[in-house]
């Protein structure tokens, strides 16, 4: 189970005010400011306590995002999950298809099936094992991709 799936969906890349190509260490320049900024014990005194609150609930987003997006792993799942969640935006799925009936190809270690559009829905060993949509490599076509078992 992935770590932020419990947490409502926030784009994380937006709270450290981000872009998703960003590399680690921007991810973390970004962070390290913000903190400074928000820090409950950086905030002023005579700051109305509503305001104390938001600054506190800012910093607690900001920790939730680089515990995400600093970490190699929980980063990788999420931005797969983007992925996923932008490619259920774009339209529905145009066929199941079960990873086994796809076509393995063993110089870039990667699965493929051939479109409709004539050209091929590719999806990489690691990234079968975790995702569920894939889109053509052309065309706007979408497959669910289901295992056996």
């Amino acid at each position: 189970m992935m770590a932020f799936e419990q947490i409502p969906k926030k784009d994380w890349y937006s709270i450290l005010g981000a872009d998703p190509s960003a590399s680690v260490s921007d991810l973390k320049q970004k962070y390290q400011k913000l903190v400074l900024m928000y820090h409950p014990d950086k905030q002023s005194a005579d700051v109305p306590a509503g305001t104390v609150e938001e600054c506190i609930q800012k910093f607690i987003e900001i920790d939730q995002a680089w515990k995400i997006l600093g970490n190699e792993e929980t980063k990788k799942e999420y931005d797969l999950q983007r992925h996923e969640d932008d490619l259920r935006n774009m339209g529905p799925v145009d066929a199941q298809v079960y990873l086994e009936e796809m076509c393995w190809n063993e110089d870039d270690h990667s699965f493929s099936l051939s479109c409709r559009c004539g050209e091929k829905y590719s999806v990489s060993k690691d990234e079968a094992e975790e995702v569920t949509l894939i889109s053509c490599d052309t065309c706007s076509l979408i497959i669910e991709l289901l295992h056996y078992g």
